[in-house]
């Protein structure tokens, strides 16, 4: 049985990212050897890169897949388009889609941009799922129990419908890429959101459990009042929270977190720490050069860090920081990682780690 076809990959990112998603699709695909083009709509929060010679939808996505695309919450690939949905009559044509693809599927996930217009078809696919699932079950199109790819279903608006397969571990497990994260109440800040999706997107679920251990040591540059300390604290790592303002008291007085009053541009440890995590509004550049230096230096096994990019050239500012790192590391075998988070604004964040110190 041969695999479904691909004709196009759907990309959703943050609205108004669509030009730096098209930018890197396009660059990517190069890489890959896959010809086709990227095409968007500002503010509409996704991208559609269609390609010139359709391929296996599984090629598609282990070539383009969004653990590995940084402006993309969610990427997959699209086997059909259903241009004027039926008002009654839904189930019908998804399920022809399919069995004209020949895929079976295990699960289905509903999506749509985010945007206050995409979010208003959030109620009514609540009350599709039941008679979609229903429906491909009786078909024969859906087997929760089998080793199918999961039915990514997008709804760029009221009438339309794309249609795609997704391999779980190559898809984000949140509709829309949105990480449903709460925030704790005891946390000192809101960005402890962010660190605690970086540590779910950036590493896989071995590389949390090796490297995040209790009793690790940590350092936050640019801490107060202390979100990211707050969250490697919650782990079991003892934090040195570096910054010149003030610290949440209720975290300081958890006896996991140490306060020192200090420039974080200058501030070194005695000795070297498990992580590095700096939160810093700063120039990127000045935070990229910063961190390849503690890298370098063996002053940090890992790193997370947040990069602050200018509005017109968030791209090839962040191309820029890249080299500055590669530079600072050459001859030194090490991983990088960059994504564009849901809790993220006008910001990148970045994973940096020797591979010669794990």
């Amino acid at each position: 049985m041969s695999l479904p076809i691909a004709t196009a990959l759907l990309v959703q990112c943050r609205p108004g990212f669509e030009k730096e998603a098209a930018a890197e699709l396009d660059e990517r695909a190069i890489l890959a050897s896959i010809t086709g083009h990227a095409a968007l709509q500002e503010r509409d929060g996704y991208v559609m890169f269609q390609l010139d010679d359709p391929m296996p939808w599984s090629e598609l996505q282990a070539a383009l897949n969004w653990r590995e695309l940084i402006f993309a919450r969610q990427a997959w690939p699209v086997i059909g388009h259903i241009a004027e949905l039926p008002e009654r009559d839904r189930v019908t044509p998804i399920a022809e889609v399919l069995r004209a693809a020949g895929a079976r599927v295990s699960s289905i996930m509903f999506e749509y941009p985010d945007t206050n217009e995409g979010k208003t078809r959030s109620g009514f696919c609540k009350r599709f799922a039941g008679p979609l699932e229903a429906g491909l079950g009786k078909a024969g199109l859906l087997r929760p129990t089998g080793r199918d790819p999961q039915l990514q279903l997008f709804f760029p608006d009221a009438t339309q419908a794309l249609i795609g397969l997704g391999h779980p571990k190559l898809t984000n497990p949140w509709p829309q890429g949105i990480a449903r994260l709460r925030m704790p109440a005891e946390a000192p800040s809101r960005s402890t959101l962010k660190l605690a999706e970086a540590l779910m997107c950036l590493l896989d679920d071995k590389e949390r459990e090796r490297w995040l251990r209790p009793q690790g040591k940590a350092v936050d540059l640019g801490a107060a009042p202390g979100g990211w300390s707050w969250q490697l604290a919650q782990r079991g790592l003892y934090v040195t929270a570096i910054d010149n303002g003030p610290m949440d008291k209720q975290l300081l007085a958890g006896g996991m977190v140490t306060h020192v009053r200090a420039d974080g541009f200058t501030w070194r440890p005695p000795r070297p720490v498990d992580w590095l995590v700096c939160d810093m509004v700063e120039q990127p550049g000045r935070i990229a050069t910063l961190m390849a230096e503690w890298s370098a230096a063996k002053r940090c096994r890992h790193a997370i860090f947040n990069l602050k990019l200018p509005m017109k050239r968030r791209y090839a500012a962040l191309m820029q920081c890249q080299e500055l790192i590669d530079r600072k590391l050459d001859g030194i075998p090490y991983v990088l990682r960059f994504k564009h988070l849901y809790h993220d604004r006008e910001e990148v964040t970045a994973y940096l780690s020797r591979t010669d110190t794990r």
